[in-house]
């Protein structure tokens, strides 16, 4: 083996987990199957650092929120550190409150929470942000303002504050492309 060889047996492993987890889902709005986003996400990942359990955890992003999957399903199969950036990635639902009326209470939480978070932390979250910036702005471009209607909350100046907040809580990654792109993509969607 020369040693350029990449050892992707953990990332491997966690691409089956999500596509398994994610099966028969698609993207709220989209036609597209739901695993396009975390592929996304990790593809994004990938462009800052090649940490296999990084981009594993990019790949896994969502299958606690989104699918039966619990945290201790990760931690189990792959590890405390990728369970770890797992969760930092994870909204906190709030018991018996509904999905809209806690929406901004969750939105800071995420800001605040990503904004004092380790770098891996905001490398990981930073590809999903990007991925669903990508999507609001292609959605921007065809259906203009109509877009908002497909989200629980559908003021644009709501989603506005949210992305700003996201932008400020990960400028540490402002050397990134990634971060290049995110922060032009919210001025093209908002301004």
């Amino acid at each position: 083996m020369g040693n350029n060889h990449l050892d992707t047996t953990l990332f491997d492993r966690a691409v089956q987990f999500a596509v398994k987890a994610h099966a028969g889902t698609e993207r709220r709005g989209k036609s597209f199957p739901y695993i396009v986003h975390p592929m996304e996400a990790a593809s994004i990942v990938a462009t800052m650092t090649s940490d296999q359990e990084m981009l594993s955890a990019a790949i896994l992003h969502d299958t606690v929120e989104d699918t039966d999957v619990d945290i201790n399903d990760i931690r189990k199969e792959f590890g405390e550190r990728i369970a770890m950036l797992v969760e930092a990635e994870s909204d906190k639902y709030i018991e018996g409150v509904r999905d809209e009326d806690s929406w901004y209470e969750r939105k800071q939480a995420a800001i605040t929470r990503i904004a004092s978070a380790p770098f891996d932390v905001k490398i990981v979250a930073l590809g999903d942000k990007l991925s669903n910036a990508r999507a609001i702005y292609r959605d921007y471009m065809t259906q203009g303002d109509e877009l908002w209607k497909i989200f629980h909350i559908k003021e644009k100046a709501a989603h506005k504050w949210h992305y700003e907040g996201l932008a400020d809580s990960l400028k540490e990654l402002s050397d990134t492309f990634a971060y290049r792109e995110f922060e032009y993509l919210v001025h093209k969607i908002f301004d």
